[in-house]
């Protein structure tokens, strides 16, 4: 597994509870899975760095998924992972492609993700096409998967009104991801490092 290949399988052991039915990973992935894994461990801070469409969506978000489904088979509410966009478009982008994926694996039939990105929200449930965004939904009951852009977190963590979504997720947040981590600089790295 020296070499990047998709075909590592022979000497590599997923060390996830759950991936896509057939997924054979690189090895930034995973190795990405290794660290990022709490079936037997705790997780460790990584950084993915490698090209553009070599999945690094995948070496976080599998684990992400992973968790939030044994988390959820134990009974635990509240959020797990925050996934931190640097632009609204990249959040509906990935909020479509995490959509399609929970709609498809019986396997994380009870994982639960939500956008906040600013309004009021549309959607009170999730479809193979979206993902919740009612506003009053999220706080009611949050998900376990949050995507959101680092603006909307800060009034998250500051309006009282969503205060509920940080009760029930104090002991249960896990990861945190911000994607697209070399378009934080100058003014917006500053605010997203507070």
């Amino acid at each position: 597994c020296a070499r990047v290949t998709r075909d590592c399988s022979w000497r590599w052991r997923n060390p996830l509870g759950w991936s896509p039915h057939g997924f054979r990973p690189y090895v930034h992935q995973g190795e990405a899975f290794r660290r990022l894994s709490t079936l037997d461990q705790q997780s460790a801070p990584t950084i993915v760095t490698t090209g553009t469409g070599s999945g690094k969506t995948e070496a976080f978000l599998l684990p992400l998924l992973d968790h939030a489904a044994r988390a959820r088979a134990r009974g635990e509410a509240g959020i797990k992972a925050i996934i931190l966009y640097p632009m609204n478009a990249l959040v509906t982008d990935q909020a479509r492609r995490l959509a399609k994926m929970l709609a498809e694996d019986p396997a994380l039939a009870k994982v639960s993700a939500g956008v906040y990105i600013g309004g009021l929200g549309t959607h009170s449930t999730s479809t193979r096409e979206h993902l919740i965004d009612d506003r009053y939904v999220l706080r009611e009951n949050p998900p376990d998967i949050l995507l959101t852009n680092y603006k909307m977190l800060d009034l998250l963590l500051l309006r009282e009104a969503d205060a509920p979504l940080w009760a029930t997720s104090k002991a249960t947040l896990q990861y945190l991801v911000l994607d697209e981590f070399h378009t934080y600089d100058g003014a917006q790295g500053t605010d997203v490092a507070l």
